[in-house]
């Protein structure tokens, strides 16, 4: 039975949420930053596609959750951090997942990254209407949330992420290689 778990890839794992916590601090310095080239989101990509879905998972947990308690970033009011402990979630683990499965960079972040805001959106609804639910849920703020002020994360995601798995995984030969 294969270790999801070795030292390496723990390792990996760790120093993607550490990244995590640093890169948004950087974007947070300017107004509207963090929303629009979501900072976050690289590193969890990252873990996916280097250690694999299961850490990528964890990743996207834990990243959110300790930002959120060490820097005040995500909020927990509305639950802006636990709506994004489920988006983060979903891009580590379809991130992981499907390049195992595919091997192909390309499709496996746009389908992460596709699946990640359909669980935003699940997930931000669902915990919206029940611990706010005298402010109704706007689908229409959502989808511009998410798609139009993150216009330049997700061309900077697009862009920057193929390079870098692909750099990396020429460079080191992939620890999740099987």
């Amino acid at each position: 039975m294969k270790n999801d778990f070795t030292p390496a890839k723990l390792t990996i794992a760790g120093r993607c949420v550490a990244l995590g916590i640093l890169l948004p601090m950087l974007f947070h310095g300017v107004p509207e930053a963090g929303p629009r080239f979501l900072p976050m989101h690289i590193p969890v990509l990252l873990a996916g596609f280097f250690v694999g879905w299961k850490l990528g998972l964890l990743t996207g947990i834990v990243t959110p959750l300790l930002s959120a308690i060490l820097t005040g970033m995500p909020t927990f009011t509305p639950p802006m951090a636990f709506v994004m402990m489920f988006e983060l979630a979903a891009y580590g683990l379809l991130a992981g997942l499907l390049y195992k499965r595919t091997k192909n960079i390309h499709v496996s972040l746009v389908v992460a990254m596709i699946g990640g805001r359909i669980i935003r959106g699940l997930a931000q609804w669902v915990l919206w209407s029940w611990l706010v639910p005298h402010l109704p849920f706007g689908w229409e703020a959502y989808v511009t949330l998410v798609f139009v002020t993150a216009l330049p994360g997700i061309v900077l995601q697009l862009a920057v992420m193929p390079l870098i798995v692909a750099a990396v995984i020429k460079a080191y030969n992939p620890i999740d290689a099987e």
